[in-house]
Formats: structure tokens, C-alpha cells, sequence
């Protein structure tokens, strides 16, 4: 098993560590999911373990120089059945799950519906002249119909508290399969003894409201569960080779590799990430841009796996393997986010974690009470089977994670990946807005606008330091310099905030800000350029004179929309830039932003965010460049764009995608939404054992009714979250 486990589901994570995902059954609730992180925590070379109880799944990484830990044989020991994870695997578990439940459901209701009708002649003879040996022949009856049904259709309940039994714990179907064997024990004493009730009715009807309620559990968990799982069904299957010699083949999508050609065809997904060779096609890039309208195609264009292709057919080079592609990052993602724990998350594990010795005492005592009352002992033990049923953490434990699944899912169709596990809490309580400029505000595309005015030589050299650059101004350096000889220069270094270096011929050459590209050099002579203040800036020197390169920039098509809308709500806008004061200054008065502050450096951006955290401020931080990624990771919590530098997305705890800033205001809103759905879910969870638990113990509850309330109790917080789903999207 450990060598398949090597060769086809561990993978990677960083230098120096492996990664395994499982699927594990029977984890029903927090404790549950604590008992597993704890045990496999002690496994010799485990560095991390994480449980999420939403989508079944177990995430363990540990040292890649230990070999493999025996991860499934613990959770074994634990009481636990686990499988690597694979998508295919995991709906083929949810459908075989969820036939077992029905068939159980259909024993127990069958079963009910017979006792029942046994039960209403039992109760009108006891009114009535029915003779004894009557009713125990149909107190005989009931038992021979309810005792099958029970041992079949309590089997998910009975196998899932044996596991945890035997491996020296407890979950909740422990109390749960306790109170249905108790009812038809008892049952089946008071036939023996040809007493007045039985409550074989009880047990059976008992068990088939239970199975309902976990099978609408386990079917409404799968219909809202992991958005990365859901994302997987957009992947093409295989992928139409075009061979050396012409020919077509067929070739499953895991065996592609960069510098293949594929021909798409028109209705298809595209099966791996490449740049289009030949062709010219309309693509629905919704999953990548959350923009509804396609985009043309032509050579030369990036297309990514999972879009689809609109019209006509394509020939594509493939540029990443089948794991390398966005759309296998954004299930990566995805799945980071969900299998992380948010602060309320962990407050409802705490909570979770001691309902089953308190269940259990609280049991016990019931019976203790209703003894020492002079009641009965059937009595005294109905009322304790009662407890035991209707005290349920799952609405508890269900809490959070099903608000985050619906919300992460919600995003992601607006283009919005959650990275951060508490990055929808942190922002439903942000105060405070910090934009940086260039790239984030602006479309992040200046082009050069004083040609005229720069030596073909200059433009050469200044190209061939900009080549290697990512900053907005250095790309379209380098769109500018394109088609001619650049410069040999080495050496090459970036300065964060600051610009380029590198040797000439031997000199030092720079090209970023002027006091930067100028220190230690006489003032520049250059004559104030006809395109006025407004535009951005590099200085080139060190080859000769000073050299400055204008740039103008465009903002977002809905920046100013936007900004005013995050004003209306109340959250105060605050403009960062590195950027010359004058552009800066034009920028925010053109978007109302009365604080901002310009040629910052990255260390300043960082001493504006402390100095907004000194004054109670929770800031959301949006920016993009290399200069950005220290203050995105300092911030209270961070949104990046796509087109963000590689540190700043890493940085970020969301990343946006597309041309328009709508997704920032789409992202708050729909985390303010979620947080009143959680604290709505807590609010129901509580309120129903605040009441339902008193009742249980006064006796005023029976074993039928909490069963029907406690599966109505985690059904109601999962219908809640759902609610998200029926909200309105922002208009973009």
C-alpha cells in the first residue's frame, strides 16, 4: 500500500516535505476531526496534519527524507477507514454512501410504518376489552419486524460508534446507537414480561428519522462541498495529440507534456494550458476572468485548461503539465483555503469537542433524576434515551465550514479565489481600504508616450535592463524596445521599489527612480516634457546623459464606480503609491481619495499600515507590485490581482481576476453576508439545545421527536448557508 501511496498520490509540497490527501469515513463531527489530527500528529516525521469535516477529507504532510508514515493503519487504531484521495474515488464513495442510507431508510420506514399500525391496536385495546395474550401476540409481532430492521438499518450508526469503541474512543453515533439499542432492549423486556407498552415503534421510527436526516446530510454536503472538487469536472479528459508526422491521437490529459501540439476542436475544453498556434476563436474564460463575454483567440494568445472554446477549432502548444496548469493552482488553492481553520471554526471545535462525556453525563443523570423522583425505570430511561438523541453537536460543527464552502464557491464564480482559511472573517471586518496605483487602480499597461523624444541607443540599453523585470513601467519598456537589438549587460539587480542595476561595458547602468537612477549624479538638464506632470517616470544613467522615459496609464474601467462604493459603506480609501507626488495627487483627485501618499517606499507603505493598526484601523490592503508583497503580507488581510507579481499573489489571502476592480466590492459584500450567516448558524445551534435539552431532561421530549429535531437542527444550519447562494451578484 505504501509504495502505490508513493507512486500515485503523494506529491511534493516545497523542498522538503510530501503531501497526502485522504478521504475518511465516519468522520462526523469536531471531535472526530481532533481525534485525527492529534493521533496523526504523533506519527514519527508528520510536520502537519488537517482535517476538514465538509468535505471528508484529511490533509498530512511529513519530512520527504522519512519514508512514508503508516498514516492509514493509524487511523485504523483510531476507528477510522481512509483512501487516497481522488475525485473519482470520492463520488464513488458519496453515491455508495448514500445508496446504503436509502436502502436503511426504506427498512427502517417500512418497518415503522408496519409497528405503527401494531402499536395504534395495542393502544385503542387498552382502552378497550383486548386480552392479554392479545397484546403480547402483537407485542411478539412488532418484535419480530422492529429487531431485523434495527439490526439492518442501524448498521451506519452501530459500525461507525463500534470503530470508535474499539479504538478507545467516542464520536456521536456512540450515544446515538446506545439509544436506539436501549429502546429496543427495553422493548423487548417489557414483551418478555408481558407488561402494558413496548416501544418498538419508538426504536424503529427512531432510526428512520435518523436516516433521513443523514442522508439529507450527507446529499446536501455533497450538493455544497469542496468548490475544488466540483472544479475538477472541467477538465477534458483527454486531449487530441497532433503527432510529428500529422496524425491525431488520442492521449489522456496526465500524459501531456509542454511543447506538444493539440488541436481543439470547436465545443471542447481546452485540456492543458498553451499559447494558440493556429486559429481564431472565440473563448468562454469565465472560470478564469469571471467575465461573462468571450474573448478572441488569435496566435500568439495564452489559453488556459478548463475554458471553452466557442468557435472555430485551434492548434494549441501546451506550456504545463496536467498539475501545472491554472486551473489545477485554483483547486490548490481552493482546497487551502477550505482546509484551514478560521478563528470560528476553532471556537466550535472547542466547543464540539466536549459534547461526548457531557452528553453521556448529562444522560446518566437524567435517568439518576427521574429515579430518584419514584418514577419508574422505563420511564426514567426513555427520558434518558431522549437525551442522548436530541444533544447533537452537528449543527455546531457545521457551523463555519458550510458558510466557507458556499462562500469560496460564491467568489469563485465572480472570479475571486480565497487562499486565506480566515481571510472571509478578517475581511468582514475590515474598516479601512489601502490601494496601491500602478496595476491596481490603473489597468497596470502604461505604454511609453515620449518616443520622440529617447535615442534608439538609449531605448536598446534601457529595454535590456527592463527584459527581465515584472513592474508594470519595465514591461512596457520592454513593449517598446520590441524588434530591436537590446543590449548585452550582467549583473543584473532588482531594487524593490526602487528600479534595476547592471554592468555596461564595465560601468554601472540604472534605470528606475530619479533618485535612484541619479544618486551621486549632477541634477538632470532635461527640459519639463509637453505631456505634462501627470505621467510616470524611469531615469536611465550611468551610459552617458541622463535619460528619462515617460509613461502614461489608464485606470480601471469601474475604479472610480467602485471607490465611491466602498466610501457609501463606510470604509475610508487610502491611495499608496511609489509613483511621483503629481501623478499620485491627479489619480486621487480624479477618485475622490482625499488621503494618499506618493513615492512611498516599500518600508513607508509598511510604517502607513502600522500606524493605521496603532490607531484600531483593520485594513484591507490591495496591491500587486514586488513593492506590495511586504505590506499584502503585513496587512490585516490582503487582495491581490491576477496580474500581480508571483510574491505579491503568494502575499495576498485573495487573488481577483479580470480588468475590473468589482470583485474587491463583490468579495467585502459577500463577506459581510457570510459572517451574519455564521453568527445566524451559531445562534441556531445554541437556541436549540438551550431549549431542547431542558425539555429532554423534564421529559417532555421522546426518543421519536429528537430524532426528528436533532437531524431538523443540522439540516436547518446547512439550508441557512445556502441562503448565500440566493443572493444577487453585485452589478459589475
Amino acid at each position: 500500500m505504501a509504495q502505490a501511496l508513493a507512486d500515485h498520490y503523494v506529491r511534493p509540497h516545497g523542498e522538503d516535505e510530501a503531501e497526502l490527501d485522504l478521504i475518511v469515513d465516519g468522520m462526523h463531527c469536531a471531535g472526530c476531526m481532533n481525534k485525527i489530527e492529534k493521533g496523526l500528529g504523533t506519527l514519527d516525521g508528520i510536520t502537519y496534519v488537517r482535517a476538514n469535516l465538509s468535505t471528508k477529507r484529511v490533509a498530512v504532510r511529513w519530512q520527504r527524507r522519512a519514508h512514508i508514515p503508516p498514516i492509514t493503519e493509524k487511523l485504523s487504531e483510531l476507528g477510522f477507514e481512509a483512501v487516497p484521495y481522488d475525485p473519482q474515488i470520492m463520488g464513488a464513495l458519496d453515491e455508495e454512501q448514500g445508496r446504503d442510507l436509502l436502502r436503511a431508510t426504506g427498512v427502517a420506514g417500512f418497518a415503522a410504518a408496519n409497528v405503527m399500525l401494531l402499536s395504534v391496536s395495542v393502544w385503542s385495546g387498552l382502552v378497550s376489552d383486548m386480552e392479554v395474550e392479545t397484546r403480547a401476540l402483537f407485542h411478539w409481532i412488532s418484535a419480530l419486524i422492529a429487531l431485523p430492521a434495527v439490526a439492518y438499518a442501524g448498521q451506519p450508526f452501530f459500525k461507525s460508534a463500534f470503530r470508535a469503541l474499539k479504538a478507545g474512543h467516542t464520536n456521536m453515533d456512540v450515544p446515538i446507537s446506545l439509544a436506539v439499542i436501549l429502546s429496543a432492549g427495553m422493548s423487548l423486556v417489557q414483551t418478555i414480561t408481558h407488561a402494558e407498552h413496548a416501544y418498538f415503534d419508538a426504536s424503529v421510527s427512531l432510526l428512520f428519522f435518523l436516516l433521513i436526516g443523514r442522508y439529507l446530510d450527507v446529499k446536501a454536503r455533497s450538493k455544497a462541498c469542496s468548490v475544488a472538487q466540483n472544479l475538477l469536472a472541467l477538465r477534458a479528459v483527454a486531449a487530441n495529440v497532433i503527432m510529428p508526422d500529422g496524425t491525431i491521437s488520442a492521449v489522456p490529459v496526465d500524459r501531456l507534456d509542454p511543447g506538444m501540439k493539440i488541436s481543439v476542436a470547436s465545443g471542447m475544453r481546452l485540456p492543458a494550458d498553451g499559447v494558440v498556434l493556429e486559429g481564431v476563436s472565440d473563448i468562454d474564460k469565465s472560470l478564469v476572468t469571471g467575465e461573462t463575454v468571450p474573448e478572441t483567440a488569435a496566435p500568439g494568445t495564452k489559453v488556459f485548461a478548463g475554458t471553452m472554446n466557442l468557435g472555430a477549432a485551434l492548434t494549441v502548444r501546451v506550456t504545463a503539465r496536467n498539475d501545472e496548469t491554472l486551473l489545477a493552482e485554483i483547486v490548490r488553492l481552493m482546497e487551502a483555503a477550505e482546509q484551514g481553520r478560521a478563528g470560528y471554526v476553532r471556537l466550535a471545535d472547542r466547543v464540539s469537542r466536549y459534547y461526548a462525556p457531557a452528553v453521556h453525563a448529562l444522560a446518566a443523570a437524567t435517568l439518576l433524576l427521574w429515579l430518584a423522583l419514584g418514577a419508574g425505570w422505563q420511564t426514567g430511561l426513555l427520558n434518558a434515551v431522549a437525551v442522548l438523541i436530541i444533544t447533537c453537536p452537528c449543527a455546531l460543527a457545521l457551523a463555519v465550514p458550510i458558510v466557507q464552502v458556499v462562500a469560496t464557491g460564491r467568489l469563485l464564480q465572480r472570479g475571486i479565489l480565497v487562499k486565506s482559511s480566515d481571510g472571509l472573517e478578517k475581511l468582514a471586518d475590515i474598516d479601512t481600504v489601502f490601494f496601491d496605483k500602478t496595476g491596481t487602480l490603473t489597468e497596470g499597461k502604461p505604454e511609453l508616450c515620449n518616443r520622440e523624444e529617447i535615442l534608439d541607443a538609449d531605448l536598446s540599453l534601457a529595454g535590456a535592463l527592463a527584459a527581465r523585470s515584472k513592474h508594470p513601467l519595465s514591461e512596457a519598456m520592454t513593449r517598446a524596445a520590441a524588434g530591436m537589438p537590446l543590449a548585452e549587460i550582467s549583473d543584473l539587480k532588482e531594487h524593490p521599489g526602487l528600479g534595476l542595476s547592471a554592468t555596461w561595458r564595465g560601468q554601472e547602468i540604472r534605470l528606475g527612480k530619479k533618485a535612484f537612477a541619479l544618486e551621486g549624479l549632477a541634477e538632470a538638464e532635461n527640459p519639463e516634457p509637453a505631456h505634462g506632470t501627470n505621467a510616470s517616470e524611469f531615469w536611465l544613467s550611468g551610459h552617458g546623459a541622463p535619460c528619462r522615459f515617460l509613461f502614461t496609464d489608464r485606470l480601471r474601467p469601474d475604479a472610480e464606480a467602485i471607490i465611491h462604493a466602498l466610501q457609501a459603506r463606510g470604509l475610508p480609501v487610502t491611495l499608496l503609491s511609489g509613483d511621483r507626488e503629481a501623478i499620485v495627487a491627479a489619480t486621487a483627485k480624479r477618485l475622490a481619495i482625499t488621503d494618499w501618499q506618493g513615492e512611498c517606499t516599500p518600508q513607508q507603505k509598511i510604517a502607513a499600515l502600522k500606524a493605521a493598526e496603532a490607531d484600531g484601523k483593520r485594513v484591507l490592503m490591495i496591491g500587486d507590485g514586488l513593492n506590495d508583497a511586504p505590506c499584502l503580507k503585513a496587512a490585516y488581510v490582503s487582495m491581490s490581482p491576477a496580474s500581480a507579481a508571483d510574491i505579491s499573489q503568494t502575499a495576498a489571502d485573495f487573488i481577483f481576476q479580470g480588468q475590473k476592480l468589482a470583485p474587491v466590492l463583490e468579495a467585502v459584500r459577500i463577506a459581510g453576508i457570510s459572517r451574519r450567516l455564521v453568527l445566524q448558524n451559531f445562534g441556531l445551534s445554541f437556541a436549540y439545545n438551550a431549549v431542547a435539552i431542558p425539555l429532554a431532561v423534564m421529559g417532555f421530549v421522546t426518543p421519536l421527536i429528537a430524532a426528528v429535531a436533532m437531524s431538523a437542527s443540522s439540516l436547518s444550519v446547512i439550508g441557512n448557508a445556502l441562503r448565500l447562494n440566493l443572493t444577487r451578484f453585485q452589478e459589475r
